[in-house]
């Protein structure tokens, strides 16, 4: 039989009967037909040879199934085979939140079990399309084995977009105890109420150290006495902090901010005051470089994150006391803008986050305050008083969980290991949650 190629056109040859080939075929291309059926897997499947070898189910399945394969409803598959001859079938089914497998194989009516490649018989998979491909070997007048194997198919997740909120853990480390600076880095569940664990040391004691938080690990930068170390600890494991570079100049009572790659120190007491806007990256471990300024140089501020920007809110400029609330960008080095103002002067303050709004807790008017204030991200506003802690405070950390600000330690003005927390939800006072190991002020918050 002679088969003729039209220019420009694949070759589309119809064989009635078998083709023997004694002589090596030489093939550029071939097209393999497929049946796509719009309709689910159902509990019971009829896979005809003489129609297909693939068949791929487009529709989410309903059900388990069995498959039977056989020529066509006229014609079975040991008629169509001949001994020591093979077939092969492939067939794609698409599974939503509910996984379904082909569970049972028949051949012409009858019960078969395949040998699958690992020795184990696979399971179904949610929210994927399982591919099963089938070898029947004809051994013998209506005698099989079957070979079968299973791959998954799905989009691969795209990694989780950082948030600077925490999902599991609030950390409180460093500061200032009754008997001198700690080292002490404590570790608190967000999950349920509870006190405090020590989990680790910084590389030396201090206090008035920034927090920062990636998604793997916990900052402190700076911090007194006047240092410029970075330090960084794993959240994944329990363990002492290292020394992983240094802010631009040594300084301490600054305020942390956290992008997705970066973190940030700003202001700071350096004798005088500073207005540096200093960033560090994540992905590696390097000295910070000086990325900016604040409207104001100052010292004794909170630190804020949104998803774009870093936020300095109060503070002291030795004196006065002020009110400001700076906001910095995080996609370009750039100074800050004074974008609105906090309910009132004072410093001593601690930061916390939403991923709707910024607060500002606690501080220093003078007296002590309890005051919680919230502030927008999406646009560029005064605060608002929503809150009480649970007394009047200063010198608190601040920590950010998706649901929650904490607010832990700090001075009334005796040292106190009290850990407040506050909803985001909704305007509400603080409450009283549990204890840091030690009672200490001016520690930082981390989260993750």
């Amino acid at each position: 039989m002679a088969i003729t190629k039209l220019p420009g056109r694949a070759i589309q040859q119809p064989f009635d009967n078998e083709l023997d080939l004694n002589n090596t075929l030489k093939l550029k291309d071939v097209i393999e037909k497929i049946t796509v059926n719009t309709s689910a897997m159902g509990a019971n499947i009829q896979f005809d040879f003489l129609g297909n070898s693939i068949v791929y189910h487009s529709a989410n399945s309903t059900a388990n199934s069995t498959i039977n394969f056989r020529g066509n409803s006229t014609v079975s598959l040991n008629d169509y085979l001949s001994a020591n001859q093979s077939i092969s079938a492939t067939i794609l089914i698409t599974n939503g939140a509910t996984g379904y497998a082909i569970a049972n194989v028949l051949i012409d009516g009858n019960t078969i079990s395949p040998k699958w490649l690992g020795n184990t018989a696979p399971s179904a998979n949610s929210e994927a399309i399982d591919v099963y491909s089938y070898t029947i070997i004809k051994t013998a007048d209506s005698t099989f084995n079957v070979l079968g194997n299973k791959n998954v198919y799905d989009e691969i997740a795209a990694g989780a977009a950082y948030t600077f909120q925490g999902t599991v853990s609030g950390y409180t480390s460093g500061g200032y105890a009754s008997g001198g600076n700690s080292n002490i880095i404590d570790k608190f569940p967000f999950s349920s109420d509870s006190n405090a664990t020590d989990v680790g040391d910084l590389t030396s004691a201090r206090q008035g150290q920034a927090g920062q938080s990636s998604s793997a690990s916990g900052y402190n930068s700076g911090g007194n006495p006047s240092t410029n170390i970075i330090d960084k600890f794993s959240f994944a494991s329990d363990a002492n902090a290292t020394d992983v570079g240094d802010l631009t100049v040594a300084r301490f009572y600054i305020a942390g901010q956290s992008s997705s790659d970066n973190g940030y120190a700003s202001g700071g007491w350096n004798d005088p005051v500073v207005n540096t806007i200093d960033k560090f990256p994540f992905a590696s471990d390097a000295n910070a470089t000086d990325v900016g300024d604040l409207t104001q140089a100052r010292r004794d501020s909170a630190g804020q994150s949104s998803d774009v920007s870093g936020y300095t809110s109060g503070g002291s400029t030795i004196p006065p006391f002020v009110n400001t609330i700076d906001k910095f960008p995080f996609s370009s080095d750039s100074n800050a803008t004074d974008v609105g103002d906090l309910t009132s002067t004072r410093g001593l303050v601690a930061g916390q986050s939403s991923t709707d709004n910024g607060y500002t807790s606690g501080g220093f008017a003078p007296p002590y305050v309890n005051t919680i204030d919230k502030f927008p991200f999406a646009s560029d506003g005064n605060a608002a008083d929503v809150g009480d802690l649970t007394q009047t405070i200063g010198l608190t950390a601040g920590q950010s969980s998706t649901a929650s600000g904490y607010n832990s330690g700090g001075a009334t003005p005796s040292i106190v290991n009290t850990i407040d927390k506050f909803p985001f939800a909704s305007d509400g006072n603080a409450a009283d949650v549990g204890d840091l190991t030690e009672a200490r002020k001016v520690a930082a918050g981390q989260q993750v």
